[in-house]
């Protein structure tokens, strides 16, 4: 939220004379230790401290320290207001924070409106608190991706404010000594690599002597004893003596110490209210630790993987918040590989008679963020992603692992460590019963190249010597290649020479922790190598742990897949800020109708019909039928070029030693014996006849396997219900109307700049400007227009004139200098066309999985004649979540010959609305749409995939039919354009439709 400000703020400084810490800075750039990424955050953090004076984040805002200071006579606001504004920089502050500005929405229109009609009755300060958490000390979040040195930036901060602190002892802004908290649950991963802070050495960053003076006074104390419970006091609690024992003027002290175990279990809040009330003598005995840590002087706390504190936040904000009332905390400093939450938070903050609600995803104490997707272009190992479609849990992990041992099997990095797989489990017996023994005996990998780590259970025990080797695995004496987790080694596991992850389930993974796990093999081993050779990692997904992924890029990095495919190694990551032109356009919402279905299901026929029904499943399963039937696929690319993939299809995967004595009781069992040994051999010769089918002989000429690319479960299930009497399920066709909004401004995030935006940079900054600069409603086109023939002609014919007579044989002819001409001008068809299309800024055409396809269509409508000439607009309705304009459709399907009913296909959003207002002189945004085009593009090798024809065919027929139905007129039309059409046949088949639909 403040971070972009910050950095504009920040590097004035750096340019400036002002700038007291040039010299340090300079000093740490040319040691040359640290990645740009560190030295951007020390430099942010050192801005917050010198200039910032180390305050409160609400307090520099309420003091207009972030104010960008626009011209207040230029606002359209009145005189009371204005002069209210400008003589209370917090008053300003705030308007400025949520008022409408850039083409987006105003963040809170309630308390835009209250301040410029009563400023006076805005308790401003309040709001402003409330916002960053209601805290008076400093409180910083820095966020960096993993593999980006967290940990030794925290070193650096520490050993910068104790180099301060020798130079200035007096000044509070410097902490003497520091409290790193790892959050709650996450100690056996997460302390042993903050102890590596030791391993930071001070001369990166500071001149001699007074590097080697600060690392020969720095101590840690990692309060880890296992006695620190509730009320506990100094001879009963070994964590407390370690701190009385160096009070009560301790100097460059770092207490290492797991949050839950040591500080929450320690602090009875649920008495708060009453220990406030104790006097000291009471309060020191009912719980010395939390005591003993309020009485350490000037001390900064560290707080590793914030953003899991969001389970204990109420505990862990109040230990800090007690531990502040006692005048000793400096800072509180934390660290998180994402500044986003995986859900919006309100804030409802009241003043005077009213309430108002902040909503934020992002961490507004965030002050300096480094994206994963620029990480990965500069100094992380670039992924290559594999996601196996179809395939059970054991034959991904046989494909990820030979993969692994193809590509490096013999790989040794210069540090000398061999290249390590992790192959996650979501369970101990899953590791245990299914996965050790399948590595071990099925593919042959020796015991000693396994190390197995979990927790243990009654079952399964854990030897303490796996731990020792979990944490050594970094050295070059560990000769573990394949490392088998459960439940650890998620995040704050620090193993550069991981090369590779395998999530073969749903599972493996908490979901929420997805992004982090399949990311833990990208830390860089050899620093500087990546510009010579880029290291490589790989990974192998499962298809739900693949969605999984793709969404978290989009929720907790504000990216995606698609906009990693974009970044390349070396290159920048420049972020582009998109704005909102509904209002400039006052684009009214779409109201359309949908079709609601609702499900009944009947019995209908007592006789079950067996033989009938095992009958047409055995057609259908010895056809392959998509019902019972996948072929694996596997596609095989880089992260940042996944378009590029390769794909193979697989027919068979599976190791289950099949049966079919043994077939027949598991059908029976599943029934509950319902379905009783006598009643299947009834039908014994069709169900022979399956299992032959559904099976594959196996390396013994007698025995036979399961193939898994059947649905076996589905299978079993059908059979089961062969034996079961049929019931017809029939469904209630509703109409439900619905008005939709084509563009959800708060969902329009920035994005990484690339080729895929579209209008280009220049115009559609040019067309901002001139949405800025209009005061009055446009007309619907530009008078810009392109030349006409005859005007063309004439020029061509006048340099066709002035030329030498020894050149005009070499005169490019008309048709080439109007093809030309054109070109020249397609530049400006984006600001020409400014008030038909583009209701936000840029166009993004690349997540939408086709080519330049989309940009293409929309250039070559601009140029229609019709499409000027009936006034028409045109809106990109393809970038999925930004747009209400989505399509429920379903597929009228029959269920073993019995009545057709309605089944839920899905969801579809058309790319294109070409729309026709029913007022073309005035605009407003409660006229209604007069007719709405559908236009869907689509690339050939997309045209045959059976969801979007289903979905395309409900779209034509019934989606259609209803609307017209219930507006007594057809308002929606569909047309459907594919890349292999030639330009003329495109162009004809819009021409066609534009006059068709929009004309009459």
């Amino acid at each position: 939220m403040l971070h972009a400000t910050i950095e504009s703020h920040k590097q004035k400084w750096l340019e400036s004379p002002a700038c007291t810490a040039s010299d340090l800075l300079a000093h740490i750039r040319k040691t040359g230790k640290l990645r740009d990424t560190q030295i951007e955050a020390i430099e942010t953090y050192l801005f917050l401290k010198i200039v910032g004076n180390n305050q409160a984040l609400w307090q520099l805002f309420a003091q207009g320290f972030f104010n960008a200071r626009p011209d207040l006579d230029k606002l359209n606001i009145n005189h009371h207001a204005r002069e209210y504004l400008r003589a209370h920089p917090s008053a300003f502050a705030l308007f400025d924070f949520v008022r409408k500005k850039n083409g987006m929405p105003a963040l809170v229109p309630a308390l835009e409106s209250r301040i410029l009609d009563a400023p006076e009755q805005i308790d401003y300060q309040g709001i402003i608190q409330s916002i960053f958490y209601g805290v008076n000390y400093a409180d910083y979040l820095m966020s960096l991706p993993m593999g980006a040195g967290k940990t030794w930036l925290m070193a650096a901060f520490m050993y910068l404010d104790l180099y301060f602190a020798t130079k200035e002892p007096e000044n509070k802004a410097f902490a003497h000594n520091f409290l790193v908290l790892a959050p709650s649950g996450l100690k056996s991963s997460i302390i042993p690599s903050l102890k590596t802070i030791q391993n930071f050495d001070p001369a990166w960053i500071l001149p001699e002597p007074d590097a080697s003076d600060l690392r020969n006074q720095l101590k840690f104390e990692v309060l880890d004893e296992s006695k620190s419970a509730k009320k506990s006091n100094q001879t009963r609690n070994p964590n407390a003596q370690k701190i009385s024992q160096c009070l009560p003027n301790p100097f460059a002290r770092v207490f290492v110490v797991n949050a839950e175990k040591v500080i929450l279990n320690t602090v009875d809040f649920e008495t708060q209210a009453q220990l406030e009330t104790e006097d000291t003598a009471q309060r020191k005995t009912g719980n010395d630790l939390r005591e003993l840590i309020g009485q350490i002087p000037n001390l900064s706390i560290l707080i590793d993987e914030v953003h899991h504190a969001a389970t204990d936040d109420i505990k862990l904000r109040q230990a800090v918040n007690y531990w502040s009332s006692t005048g000793n905390i400096t800072t509180v400093l934390g660290f998180s590989g994402t500044p986003y939450l995986a859900k919006a938070e309100e804030i409802m903050v009241k003043t005077g008679d009213m309430q108002f609600a902040f909503k934020f995803r992002e961490i507004t104490s965030t002050v300096y963020y480094y994206p994963l997707v620029t990480a990965i272009a500069t100094f992380l190992k670039t992924p290559k992603v594999k996601i196996a479609q179809n395939l059970s849990r054991l034959e991904i992990i046989r494909q990820g692992v030979q993969d692994f041992q193809q590509q490096y099997g013999g790989h040794v990095y210069g540090n000398g460590c061999i290249a390590k797989q992790a192959i996650y489990c979501s369970d101990i017996a899953t590791l245990e019963e299914q996965v050790y023994p399948f590595l071990t005996t099925t593919l042959g990998i020796p015991d000693t190249e396994i190390l197995k780590f979990h927790g243990g259970n009654a079952q399964y025990s854990c030897p303490a010597q796996n731990e020792v080797e979990f944490r050594t695995l970094d050295l070059p004496s560990s000769t573990r290649r394949f490392i088998l987790l459960v439940q650890v080694g998620k995040e704050g596991w620090d193993c550069p020479s991981l090369t590779s992850v395998i999530l073969s389930q749903k599972g493996d993974s908490p979901k929420n922790m997805v992004l982090q796990t399949a990311c833990r093999c990208l830390r860089q081993v050899d620093k500087g190598a990546n510009s010579i050779k880029p290291e490589t990692a790989l990974i192998w997904l499962n298809q739900d742990n693949a969605d999984t992924l793709n969404a978290q890029l989009r929720q907790e990095q504000n990216s995606s897949i698609e906009a990693i495919n974009n970044i390349t190694r070396g290159s920048d990551a420049v972020m582009i800020q998109r704005l909102s032109r509904v209002d400039v356009l006052q684009l009214p919402p779409v109201d359309f109708f949908q079709m609601k279905i609702a499900y009944e299901a009947l019995q209908e026929d007592a006789d079950a019909r067996t033989g009938e029904k095992l009958q047409r499943l055995a057609q259908d399963v010895k056809s392959q039928s998509a019902a019972y039937y996948q072929a694996a696929l596997v596609r095989t690319g880089e992260l940042t070029r996944m378009q590029d993939a390769t794909l193979q299809t697989q027919g068979h995967s599976g190791f289950d030693v099949a049966s079919f004595s043994a077939w027949l009781r598991l059908i029976s069992k599943e029934s509950f014996e319902l379905i009783s040994r006598a009643d299947l051999d009834a039908h014994r010769a069709a169900l022979q006849s399956l299992f032959d089918c559904i099976t594959s002989p196996n390396s013994k000429p007698t025995g036979r396997v399961f193939n898994n690319q059947y649905e076996q479960d589905l299978i079993r299930s059908r059979i089961r219900l062969a034996f079961s009497v049929t019931r017809q399920l029939h469904t209630r066709v509703d109409t439900v109307p619905q008005s939709a909004q084509l563009l959800l401004a708060e969902k329009l995030g920035n994005v990484p700049d690339s080729d895929s935006l579209y209008p280009p940079a220049e115009a559609w900054q040019t067309i901002a400007t001139l949405d800025s600069q209009t005061t009055a409603t446009p007309p619907s086109h530009s008078p810009i227009a392109l030349p006409a023939d005859a005007e063309l002609q004439a020029a061509w014919q006048k340099a066709c004139d002035d030329m030498p007579e020894a050149l005009r044989a070499f005169t490019p002819s008309f048709e080439a200098f109007k093809r030309k001409h054109e070109a020249e001008v397609s530049d400006g068809l984006p600001v020409q066309h400014r008030m038909s299309s583009f209701h936000y800024l840029p166009y993004n055409f690349g997540g939408s999985g086709a080519s330049n396809f989309e940009m293409r269509t929309l250039q070559m409508l601009f140029k229609l004649p019709t499409f000027q000439n009936l006034e028409l607009e045109i809106y990109y309705n393809g970038e999925r979540g930004l747009s209400e304009f989505v399509i429920q459709c379903y597929k009228q399907t029959k269920a073993q010959g019995d009545k057709a009913y309605w089944k839920n296909i899905g969801k579809y959003t058309t790319d294109f609305l070409v729309v026709q207002r029913e007022t073309k002189t005035k605009r407003s945004q409660t006229q209604k749409l007069k007719k709405v085009l559908l236009l869907e593009t689509k690339g050939k090798a997309w045209a045959n995939d059976e969801d979007f024809k289903d979905k395309k065919r409900f779209v034509e027929t019934e989606f259609l039919r209803l609307n017209a139905q219930n507006f007594g007129f057809p308002q929606f039309e569909f047309l459907y354009l594919q890349d292999d059409a030639t330009e003329v046949q495109r162009i004809s088949a819009i021409e066609r439709k534009l006059q068709a639909f929009f004309a009459n």
